[in-house]
């Protein structure tokens, strides 16, 4: 990504990180447009931010995305990154009776569908671009799960298998492919995430993220995921897994 020059569309633009990156890129310059679902919210982003753009999307609506994304591309025909940022984290309880599948639903249908519908209709736009990044957002919880989300690591395991599968399938394009996998940032993704101690500050992974993302990586990962995702390589998963499940810890 060149920040200075990027035209980038940021879902889930509103709050969290979204926002936390959308103005981090605004401020080097980059042209952005963030999304969501509460116009009021993104209107609010906008206003504090002279100069970004915002659009109303709710990326769980694949009929939505259709439409959203002939909308934003011929109101800003420059757009060459998207950032599939917008997602939800819900606990959830395997056990149960009944098994509320309604959960399981939402989160598939915004986490991952979201992802793949919105690259999917932005692909021919960005593909006439002399360079373009397609952002996915996975998390450390793709590497090894939180047992108290369940769908949600699946959804984010999915996206880190889609995005090598993406990434391949572009090589001979202008499109880049980079996977994004955050670690617990202090958000409001979960409730608690924000107060735990054990989150990354927001501002340090908004940080090192960017650097992280000028330097061109495939995949960014800041240094207090790799405890996570680089768990199977070293060969200490099973303690990784018991030390993330038996303390509680929830990371994005």
């Amino acid at each position: 990504m060149d920040t200075a020059k990027d035209t980038v569309l940021i879902t889930g633009g509103g709050t969290g990180i979204g926002r936390a990156f959308a103005e981090a890129l605004h401020a080097r310059g980059a042209r952005v447009i963030i999304a969501g679902r509460r116009a009021e919210v993104l209107k609010e982003v906008a206003d504090a931010n002279p100069g970004m753009a915002y659009e109303v999307l709710d990326v769980g609506d694949g009929e939505a995305i259709k439409t959203f994304a002939a909308r934003v591309t011929a109101a800003h025909p420059d757009l060459n990154v998207v950032v599939n940022n917008a997602g939800i984290m819900k606990a959830e309880d395997l056990t149960a009776e009944p098994f509320d599948l309604s959960v399981v639903d939402e989160i598939v249908a915004i986490n991952l569908l979201g992802t793949i519908r919105l690259t999917a209709a932005l692909l021919p736009h960005l593909k006439t671009k002399a360079s373009a990044t397609v952002v996915t957002v996975s998390s450390g919880l793709a590497f090894v799960p939180l047992v108290a989300t369940p769908t949600y690591n699946a959804t984010k395991a999915a996206i880190h298998s889609w995005s090598q599968s993406l990434r391949w399938q572009l090589k001979d394009t202008s499109v880049k492919v980079v996977e994004w996998a955050p670690p617990a940032v202090a958000t409001d993704l979960m409730p608690g995430h924000a107060e735990d101690p054990n989150s990354m500050p927001l501002a340090d992974f908004i940080s090192e993220s960017v650097a992280l993302f000028e330097a061109g990586h495939d995949e960014v990962q800041v240094q207090r995921v790799k405890f996570l995702s680089g768990a199977e390589a070293r060969g200490d998963y099973a303690t990784v897994f018991q030390t993330l499940n038996g303390t509680h810890r929830e990371v994005r």
